[in-house]
């Protein structure tokens, strides 16, 4: 299993996306997004590097596996 490494919030934002996260609002440089099923709201920061700690947290609270983000993150 390769590491989490940082990555630019628009990659993290596209693994959600692609994963079926819908964007809701922004609310300063912060992007909310939600999908059915899943609460509360995942909240990806406006970085251009996302620390390593912050994608392990929205793996978290967004309910994805190492597995699956490292799935998704090849095809975007």
């Amino acid at each position: 299993m390769p590491k989490v490494v940082p990555v630019s919030y628009k990659i993290l934002t596209r693994v959600f996306q692609a994963d079926g996260f819908q964007f809701v609002r922004q609310k300063r440089s912060n992007l909310i997004f939600t999908k059915p099923g899943v609460a509360p709201p995942l909240v990806i920061p406006m970085y251009e590097r996302i620390p390593v700690f912050v994608i392990k947290n929205s793996l978290r609270t967004g309910r994805m596996s190492r597995e699956r983000y490292f799935e998704l993150l090849e095809k975007v």
